[in-house]
């Protein structure tokens, strides 16, 4: 007969908040960042960094294109792109899409849903296209598409609503 199986005791909550600490320390938690990353356009410049070869339509409808190229320092642990580059870069070509039909006008992010069809892998090119599906006065809804640049392969597809800010009238 085998012995009975051994019990586990609960951390006290002391030991409990202790290894944790340990956990998010290993993960580098308490490092400083550089000076780079403290400046106010960080994320854009770094979400800029990932983009090349952009392009503008001036249809009436405007259309955003650009390419990404997939590199280390944006892919996962399964060396495809980042979920969270993938959102970053569809507000950021959506944002431009909506500029170019609205304007210099104030707007800001309202919703964001991204659908992740198939993955874009490590050293791979990426065609980013973005257009306008809607336009009213105080709203404008982009839709972003990703293509592998060698199949045409539709990878992620990417829907943000910009809300217009009102212009304060005193």
């Amino acid at each position: 007969m085998s012995p009975p199986p051994e019990e586990r005791r609960k951390p006290t909550p002391a030991e409990s908040g202790e290894w944790t600490l340990r956990f998010l320390r290993a993960l580098g938690v308490d490092a400083t960042l550089p000076a780079s990353a403290e400046r106010p356009d960080a994320y854009s410049a770094l979400v800029r960094a990932l983009l090349s070869s952009a392009t503008v339509s001036s249809s009436p409808t405007p259309r955003v294109s650009c390419t990404l190229f997939v590199s280390s320092s944006a892919t996962n642990a399964y060396n495809t792109l980042h979920g969270g580059a993938v959102a970053a870069v569809a507000e950021a070509v959506g944002m431009a899409c909506a500029r170019a039909a609205a304007g210099d006008k104030e707007m800001f992010l309202g919703e964001l849903s991204t659908a992740y069809l198939s993955a874009a892998r490590l050293d791979t090119e990426v065609e980013v296209e973005g257009q306008i599906l809607r336009k009213g006065r105080s709203i404008v809804v982009t839709t972003v598409e990703f293509r592998l640049k060698d199949s045409k392969k539709l990878c992620y597809t990417s829907r943000a609503t910009f809300y217009i800010m009102p212009v304060a009238s005193l």
